[in-house]
């Protein structure tokens, strides 16, 4: 039994969003990788995307307002478009703020959080994919649950060796916000995961 119906402009608009965000975070990751004189190029190219992710957000909302019979339920199809939005808003946030904060050099654990993100956005792409095939996506989505509280584990060790440890009330104050939006793309990650599981259950 299909858990969606085949006709699937909505669906291909969906795969779309998260191959952006995709993109936006292997961005992010290998601009922290790469180091504090790569990260304005990154910041930028993360805002083009975003625009993009926006465009696309846009095209679903409009074909919404104009579809009488949708593959899913309106509401899920815009809470799906709205959550994916949010998560590329919180990746293009966190790209500016490391770029402005010119963190030198940039912490390991502003590359992990980076890491998680961008498997976060692997594990959604992957989900869409699945449904693409008439499979279920709950396995990533579960992984997705997974990773998330894996980066709120790392964000909670993190800010306490930085109470612990540093002395530059600055500096204290970049990196605690900079963990912070990492972790939260990760809870933005979950809440499309969230949608998805709850579409796949009113589908069955």
């Amino acid at each position: 039994m299909r858990l969606l119906p085949r006709q699937e402009k909505f669906f291909t608009l969906f795969l779309n969003q998260a191959g952006i965000i995709q993109q936006a975070s292997q961005l992010l990751l290998e601009g922290v990788r790469g180091g504090n004189s790569h990260l304005a190029r990154v910041a930028l190219r993360v805002k083009q995307l975003e625009r993009e992710g926006d465009e696309i957000a846009h095209d679903i909302f409009t074909r919404l307002n104009q579809t009488f019979i949708t593959p899913l339920d309106p509401e899920d199809i815009h809470a799906l478009s709205s959550r994916l939005d949010d998560v590329l808003d919180d990746i293009e946030d966190t790209a500016y703020r490391l770029s402005a904060y010119r963190l030198d050099p940039i912490p390991p654990t502003v590359v992990e959080l980076s890491e998680i993100v961008y498997d976060c956005t692997k594990s959604l792409v992957r989900a869409f994919e699945a449904l693409n095939r008439d499979q279920s996506p709950l396995e990533h989505c579960i992984e997705v649950n997974r990773l998330e509280d894996y980066a709120d584990q790392v964000l909670r060790q993190a800010v306490a060796a930085l109470f612990e440890h540093e002395r530059d009330p600055i500096a204290l104050i970049k990196l605690k916000e900079v963990y912070e939006f990492l972790e939260d793309t990760t809870d933005r990650c979950e809440d499309v995961a969230d949608v998805l599981q709850n579409v796949v259950v009113k589908n069955a």
